[in-house]
């Protein structure tokens, strides 16, 4: 199995529009999900009015253990930036014909599919990691107190942030398996969610149960937002196994309708 990721990655390593975005979205990342309090406190000083009517200080944005879901929840808004690099990287290998040459030297269809899946499973797993660090080091400096019961409690988040986008990316490289032409694949990825809401708007009135089953919407349920709580709402503050399971068979299916489109392509 590594061998097919060395082979993705050894591809992806000397093409410099993969490094620019996913520099980009690395940077991103990072800089977003730990400023989000210093933003708080440019609002404070630029707007006048916005530090009296609003105690940045008593907002427990970066605060243990409400951090986890807080930036597993931004972190995910991000995804689409690295589903654009999945996109672009399968697109390439029909345009160019990497795909075909690969199937020549002797890898079958299904070993091509599988080093896809693993450097976006890398891709996942990297942002997790990362996102993770920059909770736990953010939340080591806006703490107000660092009880140990509190540090960890929240954690969880982070394999559900993980499977958010995993899943998401399964979906952009299903798009790219499909569809071979990056222009036309961003396009579709961009407004997959336009076009899943307005779905979600006909059926609301009539079949609204289902609605937690369309692909896009169980990805977003992983990580439900958190913000609310700070209006003094409720919130869903854990992680549903159904979304996971839903989550689940998704990223399973999106894979496997790429294996089928490609078992059946002329490449």
């Amino acid at each position: 199995m590594l061998y097919l990721l060395k082979i993705d990655l050894k591809k992806l390593i000397h093409y410099r529009t993969f490094w620019i975005i996913a520099g980009l979205y690395f940077f991103t990342l990072g800089t977003a999900a730990a400023s989000g309090m210093e933003f708080l406190k440019w609002l404070a000083r630029t707007i006048e009015g916005f530090g009296q009517s609003i105690n940045i200080n008593r907002i427990p944005l970066y605060h243990f253990p409400d951090v986890w879901q807080n930036l597993a929840w931004a972190g995910g808004l991000l995804k689409i930036m690295v589903g654009i690099l999945v996109v672009i990287s399968i697109t390439n290998e029909f345009a160019y014909r990497t795909v075909r040459q690969n199937i020549i030297d002797g890898l079958s269809r299904s070993e091509f599919l599988v080093s896809k899946i693993l450097t976006n499973l890398l891709l996942s797993l990297t942002s997790m990691v990362l996102l993770s660090l920059i909770a736990f080091s953010v939340g080591l400096i806006y703490s107000p107190g660092l009880d140990v019961r509190y540090i960890f409690n929240g954690l969880e988040f982070y394999p559900a942030y993980f499977l958010e986008v995993f899943s998401f990316l399964s979906f952009a490289l299903m798009l790219g398996i499909f569809l071979q032409r990056s222009g036309l694949t961003i396009v579709l990825l961009l407004n997959a969610y336009l076009i899943e809401l307005i779905i979600k708007k006909n059926i609301d009135d009539y079949v609204p149960e289902l609605i937690r089953f369309f692909p896009l919407e169980s990805i977003s349920n992983l990580v439900p937002m958190p913000f609310a709580r700070y209006a003094f709402q409720e919130i869903q503050d854990y992680i549903s196994w159904e979304a996971v399971g839903i989550a689940l068979v998704w990223a399973f299916l999106f894979n496997y309708f790429s294996y089928l489109k490609l078992k059946k392509s002329d490449i």
